[in-house]
């Protein structure tokens, strides 16, 4: 009798409830692992992109640090300038429009009229990128689709008149890339949010989120604007319950830690920093958990007109931040921002075909890596980084070396090679440790620019 009573209860239960594998909890949450793929794919492309991009301006010289001259900012620096950075923000958009001009008027303006999606995923394939993660919506609440939370406040009703992130996931996905979107949890001046936040997250930012999840279908989600309230009042863990439980990406998709103000390296899927930090602090908590690194290639996210080549990076110095941050553990996640009318300025586009040139060379050391937990106890000049795939080592050199390199720890290796020269490669080993004799080249045959690679074949 109680084997059927047990037999009919279980009929009787919803099929979800049964194959429900994770709970709306941190400790279930966070026991899911992050996805092999994204460990995998190492260098990716943010893109912020939205009204904040016809303004387009921050005071990119100002010594007011490095959060207050992000150009996708404009609308709340000027809105509030009780410091220096809302100062110079306000008294740029006074000069330029006048003290009468709304930030609302700027969203006719936004038409992306040149905007390419296909040109664009070729970009960024080219550039050797793996994944893609766009602004769906910044801290402004425009979003790049036509979501019926934000009516009339939409790239589809005002502005462009198409849904960007439907265009771009299609091109992105053609090109064989991974797709994924940012997401503001919060609006700075959405009423409802200012007013009331339980229906604002019930009723505005949780349907958003599960629509986009469901209409596109991305690889990640990339969770941003959680500073505000704990995790608890964002209800992250039931929206990451139904992510992984639920939703049509649940094996695929991953995350980042941005899902409440005390949840950055402790909590979610893989942890971030930006421009080096965590907050205010430097650096994560544990880098032996997946994470990423995301920057701009300049002082902004969004498109920052002034900003002039002083305030780019070079390309050596991205391909060098490339390699450090794959060498430490780590994905680098390089931002661009394209114009109103929907172009990415060419210097971005260079600096983005430097990298993949590059790569195209040495992503053998790049692509499927892992941290080398050997590197501390190498004793190899402070130019080389090493990354580890299988059994073979990549000693990686920021600087082509004059003189043999000693890699202390490795003993027995294979063969060693340079990626991309045909000839031979010198080496020794013995307890001591492996000695690379680096070959002679000239600026004809160095097979790259920037960073030189030694791949040594069955080093462990």
């Amino acid at each position: 009798m109680k084997n059927q009573l047990l037999y009919l209860i279980l009929l009787l239960l919803p099929a979800t409830a049964l194959s429900q594998k994770y709970t709306a909890d941190w400790e279930s949450i966070n026991s899911r692992p992050v996805p092999e793929w994204f460990s995998d794919v190492k260098f990716g492309i943010f893109i912020h992109w939205g009204v904040y991009s016809v303004p387009a301006w921050a005071p990119a010289d100002a010594d007011i640090g490095v959060y207050a001259k992000y150009a996708e900012w404009y609308w709340y620096r000027t809105m509030n300038t009780n410091d220096k950075a809302g100062q110079l923000f306000r008294e740029h958009h006074n000069q330029m429009y006048g003290e009468d001009f709304l930030y609302q008027e700027f969203a006719p303006m936004f038409k992306a009229e040149y905007f390419e999606p296909t040109q664009w995923a070729e970009l960024f394939k080219k550039a050797g990128a793996r994944y893609v993660v766009l602004t769906s919506k910044h801290h402004e609440g425009f979003t790049l689709w036509p979501s019926a939370q934000s009516w009339n406040w939409n790239s589809v009703d005002i502005g462009p008149k198409r849904d960007l992130c439907g265009d771009l996931t299609d091109a992105v996905k053609a090109a064989g890339l991974h797709m994924g979107f940012y997401y503001s949890l919060y609006e700075w001046y959405n009423p409802l949010y200012r007013s009331n936040l339980d229906k604002y997250v019930d009723d505005h930012m949780i349907p958003q989120l599960k629509d986009l999840v469901t209409r596109y279908k991305p690889d990640l989600v990339w969770t941003d604007g959680e500073w505000d309230h704990p995790s608890e009042k964002w209800k992250s863990t039931e929206f990451l319950a139904w992510l992984y439980n639920e939703s049509p990406v649940k094996e695929t998709v991953t995350v980042n830690d941005r899902w409440g103000k005390e949840t950055r390296s402790v909590h979610g899927g893989f942890y971030t920093t930006e421009y080096d930090m965590v907050h205010d602090g430097t650096g994560i908590s544990n880098p032996d958990h997946p994470w990423e690194e995301c920057r701009g290639i300049g002082t902004s996210f969004g498109y920052n007109r002034i900003e002039t080549p002083a305030h780019y990076m070079s390309s050596e110095a991205l391909i060098h931040l490339l390699v450090d941050k794959v060498a430490a553990g780590g994905n680098l996640l390089l931002d661009i921002g394209p114009t109103a009318d929907g172009r990415i300025p060419e210097i971005q586009q260079q600096r983005l075909l430097d990298i993949g040139k590059w790569l195209e060379v040495n992503g053998d050391a790049i692509y499927g890596t892992r941290k080398w937990e050997g590197a501390a106890g190498s004793q190899s000049p402070d130019f080389v980084r090493f990354t580890r795939k299988g059994n073979d080592l990549y000693v990686i050199c920021k600087q082509f070396p004059e003189k043999p390199i000693l890699v202390k720890g490795i003993s027995k290796p294979g063969k060693v090679s340079l990626l991309g020269h045909q000839g031979a490669v010198k080496s020794s080993a013995s307890r001591g440790g492996l000695t690379i004799n680096p070959p002679a080249i000239t600026p004809a045959s160095s097979p790259c620019d920037h960073a030189w690679v030694f791949k040594v074949e069955n080093a462990f």
